[in-house]
């Protein structure tokens, strides 16, 4: 029966082969069809694969024979009876008509890519068009319009439902854009179709739907080939092509995904042992020995952390074995977030990232290394054990204090930015400040807003520039670049962590288009439970112009009294003190576009909205030590009192009153 039917596919191949093809993509839905209209896709399919793989010993006899037809029917018939990717294989919903609204406007081609809602438009030829950068001009959208991310959802929601249009939708997608993105370039490219993340990202959501609808009737067979013959056309460009830092996790595990998934390919075997080298050598030269990934953005850490994690599991199920420094690394990074997550669940926001929560990963690390002190931190001590060390941190290699009064939901919470400027999507932040307390993000760093489009265009300098951060300016001029790399870590001199205070200083030299010399020393003293000192020592061989840039969250109602700026909140608050004769004028800019950006704040991207910038602005004639009190309160207070009592090279001694009467003398070292 079988032969009687390979034949006969076979001759029907050749009566109609001599013709001319003129069905669109959506007609191409059988082996014969897809064999008709594109045989030499289907001949190259069949050359990358190893024919002498188990199983595979009749597609061989049929290529043999130069029977394309028959070896396309043969093949797929072979992936059905396969054992590869059994995690990936899904049991076939029972038939429905239940809808999800969200999967429904994707089966009318609309797409939610970075917030940003846009309708993908039809081109003359019929197909999609691939290249559109959504209603703001985006490339960025194009580009994560073509990882295929929305198709995850809407085949979920199809295995939910069981209502065949999502899954027909999967099909025809996939159909309308392999066609379309053929021939594979074979070169290194940028355009929204054949880019190294796109590339990556398909590999991992093409070979979940085809192993999850393996079984399935509404993938049709002409799909199913053309995503093998374009599968090894995605190795090919991660294993040649891929980049590095967080750009190669994504890449290479997506070789290892492709690799594992589909062994029969002819150099299946090369591209896994190509990756465990590649990406074991990257994870060494990646991340510091403090565990922070290099780039320096916590956005970026987590998703090089994301694709190790994934890595490893391929490679565990493939009985591929990693080196030891590959699981503590990992162990290392989740350690990181653990130790500088905020009291509200939050990570940092710094560098090219987005405020998100890290508490449902932070868990997932507590379980997975069997770690109850982070989920302790992470769950404000509902759960777990509380940490033999902390509350602050230190980590010497990115250059990072994390202060804090406890682990409780309301505990004060810092960060210090001291460390090199970071291997990718830097900012010019070097000796910024965020600060939280009692449930409430307080002075903030300014976010990444957008890379491409419209509103990078308009935001970007400001979102990368010194002017969006808690640090000072001088005669108008911001931060240039730092070094890129640690080289080692911070000195013991530089930082240190008692039961009673931290500190921490940070030394800055590079301002582009500054005239002469000029050397800024930020020192970071936290009175733990009670304020943080803020010393800034500028040595300068001419008078200067200062302004200290200071940025509230958006929900901040913020006020000012003489020098003293505070904020109004029902709970959660902070008074800014300057300590000191030194004179200053205030001014407090919201949402401001002219003559430059200021007062702008995205925590996440492509949104944005106006917050308050309090700008401190000042004359020294030589150099100089400015003195700032960062007192945090429940209520508001503004009856703060704050003076220097005594100077020395050795340390500035600094007396606090608060408003009944409390005292506090401090000594911040030098």
């Amino acid at each position: 029966m079988r032969k009687t039917l390979l034949l006969l596919i076979s001759l029907l191949f050749l009566t109609v082969s001599g013709k001319v093809y003129a069905q669109g993509w959506r007609d191409i839905k059988t082996v014969e069809d897809v064999c008709i209209a594109y045989p030499e896709e289907m001949k190259k399919m069949l050359g990358e694969l190893n024919l002498n793989y188990p199983g595979m010993e009749q597609v061989k006899e049929a290529v043999a024979s130069k029977n394309i037809p028959a070896a396309c029917t043969l093949l797929l018939e072979y992936y059905q009876k396969s054992i590869h990717a059994q995690h990936l294989r899904k049991k076939m919903p029972t038939l429905s008509e239940k809808t999800e609204a969200e999967a429904d406007s994707v089966l009318n081609n609309i797409f939610v890519i970075q917030n940003v809602r846009g309708v993908v438009p039809w081109g003359e030829d019929g197909h999609r068009d691939w290249h559109y950068k959504g209603p703001n001009n985006d490339r960025e959208w194009a580009w994560l319009s073509n990882r295929h991310s929305q198709l995850n959802h809407v085949f979920d929601v199809y295995l939910e439902t069981g209502n065949p249009k999502y899954a027909i939708y999967v099909d025809e997608f996939l159909r309308d854009f392999i066609i379309k993105s053929m021939p594979y370039p074979g070169v290194k490219g940028s355009d929204a179709v054949w880019r190294g993340l796109e590339v990556s990202f398909r590999s991992k959501v093409w070979s979940r739907i085809f192993y999850g609808l393996l079984h399935s009737e509404y993938l049709q067979p002409s799909t199913r080939l053309l995503m093998l013959s374009s599968i090894p056309d995605h190795a090919h460009y991660n294993r040649h092509f891929h980049g590095g830092n967080n750009w190669l996790t994504m890449e290479i595990s997506a070789l290892a995904t492709v690799a594992t998934n589909f062994p029969e390919y002819k150099d299946a075997a090369e591209w896994l042992n190509y990756s465990i080298d590649v990406m074991a050598e990257s994870m060494k030269n990646q991340v510091y020995p403090d565990g922070v990934q290099t780039e320096l953005a916590s956005h970026y850490h987590n998703v090089s952390l994301s694709n190790f994690e994934l890595f490893k599991e391929i490679c565990d199920r493939a009985g591929k074995p990693l080196p030891l420094f590959f699981n503590r690394t990992i162990e290392a990074m989740y350690a990181y977030i653990a130790h500088a997550v905020r009291p509200d669940g939050n990570r940092i926001l710094n560098n090219d990232g987005d405020l998100g929560s890290d508490r449902s990963l932070i868990l997932k690390g507590a379980q997975t290394y069997n770690n109850p002190e982070w989920e302790y931190i992470v769950t404000n001590g509902i759960s777990g054990i509380k940490p033999t060390d902390g509350p602050s941190y230190l980590f010497p290699w990115a250059g990072q204090l994390i202060s804090r009064s406890g682990f409780d939901k309301d505990a004060h919470w810092s960060f210090f930015d001291i460390g090199p400027w970071g291997s990718g999507h830097q900012h010019k932040d070097k000796l910024h400040i965020s600060v939280s307390a009692y449930g409430r993000d307080l002075l903030v760093d300014a976010g990444r807003f957008a890379y491409t489009g419209e509103v990078a265009d308009k935001f970007t300098p400001y979102a990368r520039g010194s002017q969006g951060h808690n640090v000072l300016l001088f005669d108008q001029k911001g931060q240039g670049a730092g070094p890129l790399l640690a080289e080692e870590p911070l000195s013991t001199e530089q930082w240190k962590i008692t039961d009673s205070y931290d500190y921490a200083k940070g030394s800055f030299d590079t301002f582009p288009g500054l005239e002469g010399k000029l050397k800024h020393t930020r020192h970071l003293y936290y009175s733990r439970g009670d304020f943080w000192i803020v010393v800034d020592e500028i040595k300068t061989d001419r008078p200067r112009k200062i302004e200290a840039l200071w940025h509230w969250h958006p929900t901040c109602k913020v006020a000012v009294n003489g020098n003293n700026v505070y904020t109004e909140n029902d709970r959660g608050n902070l008074q800014i003190v300057p300590v000191g004769s030194q004179k200053w004028e205030i001014n407090f800019i919201k949402g401001q576009e002219e003559p430059e950006i200021q007062g702008w704040y995205s925590k996440e991207y492509n949104k944005f909205e106006p917050n308050v910038a309090s700008v401190y602005t000042t004359q020294i004639k030589s150099d100089s030590r400015l003195v700032w009190l960062l007192f945090p309160s429940e209520k508001v207070e503004t009856g703060i009192r704050a003076e220097i009592t005594s100077e020395s090279p050795e340390g500035i001694k600094v007396s606090v009153t608060d408003q009944k009467g409390k005292k506090w003398n401090v000594i911040v070292p030098l």
